[in-house]
């Protein structure tokens, strides 16, 4: 199998992708430190000395940058297993947090899945099978004081979810939403 996990080089990222290649699949992780995919890309492999582990360093907030790393994702075949993993939490409230702040939240929170989904799924529908994960938050289902553009971007990735699992249904490929609490990424 062909795994994509974007945010792949820390916390969640890396834990999945650890998990896929003790199972012996094709791993394709994305980060926007190229240091932070190195040291993961390594401890895969020191860990499972499985060396099926490619990586691409690229700022998925930047819709360029998602179109190259999916392109080069294609070319290690198509995918079976895409995790949208890549996000950021800037705190603040909607009312009074620093201009900028709602688009940076929806381009990597948000935009970064949607972009790269679009972008890998014709050869998905092709293929007829494949499973997307788009990994929202618990902050997709409920709103909380100093959430702000972060929860905002997270109800608009599990909207998406929820649609793109409609239109997908009958093509054979699965979405599914899943909503973790906070996460402490660098431990």
């Amino acid at each position: 199998m062909v795994v994509v996990i974007s945010g792949g080089s820390r916390g969640i990222g890396k834990s999945l992708a650890l998990k896929f290649a003790k199972e012996g699949h094709k791993i394709i992780l994305s980060a926007r430190s190229a240091e932070h995919l190195a040291d993961a890309k390594a401890f895969i492999i020191n860990e499972t000395s499985h060396h099926d582990v490619h990586t691409f360093c690229c700022d998925l907030s930047d819709k360029k940058e998602v179109e190259r790393f999916a392109a080069f994702c294609l070319t290690h075949g198509t995918p079976d297993i895409l995790i949208n993993n890549a996000g950021n939490y800037l705190p603040g409230n909607c009312m009074d947090e620093p201009d900028g702040t709602m688009e940076a939240m929806l381009n990597i929170n948000f935009f970064s899945a949607y972009y790269l989904t679009r972008a890998l799924l014709p050869s998905m529908i092709t293929k007829k099978s494949g499973h997307i994960f788009n990994m929202c938050s618990i902050a997709s289902l409920k709103a909380y004081k100093g959430g702000g553009s972060y929860s905002v971007s997270k109800f608009a990735l599990n909207g998406f979810s929820q649609n793109l699992r409609q239109e997908l249904m009958p093509l054979g490929i699965k979405v599914t939403a899943v909503f973790p609490g906070a996460v402490n990424t660098d431990t």
